[in-house]
């Protein structure tokens, strides 16, 4: 069964002794406050990391207008973006500079730009980790906003932070590794005894 944002929210209410709730729409002080701030909540954590579920690469759009005297174009950002990590042209990473929802670097008409930028996921696909740190964020601020017990709110706040350590290890395990570029460190090293 996929996981759903009244589900998450729901657990971190249990876990600071509160009542859960069934709808944003319940009518209750727990509803109201998970309505408000969760999506906000949820953003935050998916800016905090390049979590690889939540990441994606596309095709950019140029826009007909010339940016400025500094950039050659502008490119439209997909309107799903949280935070932009690279611009490329032809696999190759590129300065830019992002200005509203737009960015500008140095591309000729001719290049294909992609970006790789996260984006705000599903809940279904969250890995369990990642459920786990958004249900431990909540309930830090639902401890202070609902239950109004700041000892409480600070103690799954650390929880959290020791949450979000935990699954930004696990996180880049879903990746291939990458190896080391030695080669560099071998010519330094005949240079030296040379």
């Amino acid at each position: 069964m996929a996981i759903t944002d009244i589900d998450i929210c729901a657990r971190a209410l249990i876990l600071i002794g509160a009542a859960p709730i069934t709808s944003f729409d319940d009518g209750t002080t727990e509803a109201t406050v998970a309505s408000n701030l969760y999506d906000d909540t949820v953003k935050d954590l998916l800016s905090r990391h390049r979590w690889r579920f939540s990441t994606g690469q596309v095709q950019m759009s140029r826009l007909t207008a010339t940016p400025d005297a500094r950039w050659d174009a502008a490119y439209q950002l997909p309107s799903d973006q949280i935070l932009v990590h690279a611009v490329m042209v032809n696999d190759n990473v590129i300065p830019y500079d992002r200005y509203q929802d737009m960015i500008y670097c140095n591309a000729t008409v001719e290049d294909t730009v992609y970006i790789d930028y996260s984006f705000r996921s599903d809940e279904s696909t969250w890995p369990p980790y990642f459920v786990t740190l958004v249900q431990y964020q909540l309930a830090s601020i639902f401890a202070y906003s609902v239950a109004a017990q700041e000892m409480l709110a600070e103690m799954w706040e650390k929880k959290a932070v020791r949450q979000l350590a935990a699954a930004r290890s696990l996180d880049s395990q879903s990746q291939t590794t990458r190896r080391l570029n030695v080669q560099r460190y071998h010519q330094l090293r005949t240079t030296i005894r040379g």
